[in-house]
């Protein structure tokens, strides 16, 4: 049986995942993986999400940088650059390009997604179960003063720097969970949002209408973990996403970007002062130290979602 479900983006979702089975066997753990940030670059079909946690789990990713694979070289990313190609800009390694290629070989022999990140888990030694939201086309578009932008455009490319005026799924409306998806989901005893950008990672994955209608009939607790500690992101926009939509990052505001599914959330000693106005807001306030300096602090935090 499912014990936990955990909806997750990548880095800050996979160094979560990655102290939960320190905390539990990983047999009894089932990660639902955002797709909504898959692109295609140099004609290869690339989930930056699904493959941040299968490399931080399978403990190959790049602790330095914070995603991809560790001991990379740039060879062919080099060479396509020589030859003049536009896409260099998002950087794919030697080793990183070889899982494309598996991936992008599958995906056209019409195996789908779901099959293929299976194939790699098993392969890299993963225990849990680990299933991208859908194996349908689902892409999260930004919308900014500069126009609509793809998430990798806005994101890599011109490093978030343009305000989000807002967001949209393109392909979540007929987009169908992927198999095991709902299953797990049913039989979970627990539901946890990862410490992940609510807009970019979790917001993807909720947009596919079975999986956000099998989160709110869920008879298990759904817990969120807060990406953000003193009302800052420890790395990226999430920070300022909240800030320009939601009106502030304190653990509140936090908690609005799911309305009607937290049952709790956990929140940074830092964001202390903001737990009676979570509480005010129908959430139960869990507090402790959320920042994941190492894989230590990430069991802990583990646990303590565990415990809520």
């Amino acid at each position: 049986m499912t014990e936990i479900v955990v909806l997750s983006g990548g880095v800050g979702g996979a160094r979560f995942v990655r102290g939960l089975i320190d905390a539990v066997p990983p047999a009894d753990v089932t990660v639902i993986g955002n797709v909504g940030d898959d692109t295609e670059v140099l004609g290869l079909h690339v989930s930056p999400d699904l493959d941040s946690l299968v490399y931080t789990l399978a403990g190959i990713h790049d602790e330095k940088r914070g995603w991809g694979r560790g001991d990379e070289t740039w060879n062919a990313l080099s060479t396509a650059k020589e030859l003049g190609d536009d896409e260099t800009w998002f950087q794919l390694g030697d080793r990183d390009i070889g899982l494309h290629l598996v991936r992008a070989k599958a995906l056209r022999a019409g195996e789908p997604l779901s099959g293929v990140t299976w194939r790699f888990a098993a392969a890299l030694g993963l225990e849990l179960t680990l299933i991208p939201a859908t194996d349908d086309r689902l892409r999260t578009i930004v919308e900014t003063p500069a126009g609509s932008l793809s998430l990798q455009e806005w994101f890599v490319r011109r490093r978030h720097r343009d305000a989000v005026d807002g967001l949209r799924f393109e392909g979540a409306e007929s987009a169908r969970p992927a198999p095991g998806v709902v299953d797990a989901i049913d039989r979970a005893r627990r539901i946890v949002f990862a410490p992940s950008n609510p807009y970019i990672s979790i917001w993807p994955i909720l947009a596919v209408p079975a999986i956000r209608s099998a989160v709110e009939s869920a008879s298990a607790p759904v817990v969120g973990v807060s990406p953000v500690i003193a009302g800052k992101a420890v790395k990226g926009p999430a920070d300022a996403m909240l800030d320009r939509l939601a009106g502030g990052a304190s653990p509140a505001h936090v908690a609005s970007c799911y309305p009607d599914l937290l049952d709790a959330l956990v929140i940074d000693e830092a964001d202390a002062q903001g737990a009676d106005a979570l509480q005010a807001a129908g959430v139960r306030p869990i507090v402790t130290r959320t920042l994941m300096t190492d894989r230590e602090a990430a069991r802990r935090l583990a646990e303590a979602v565990l415990e809520a």
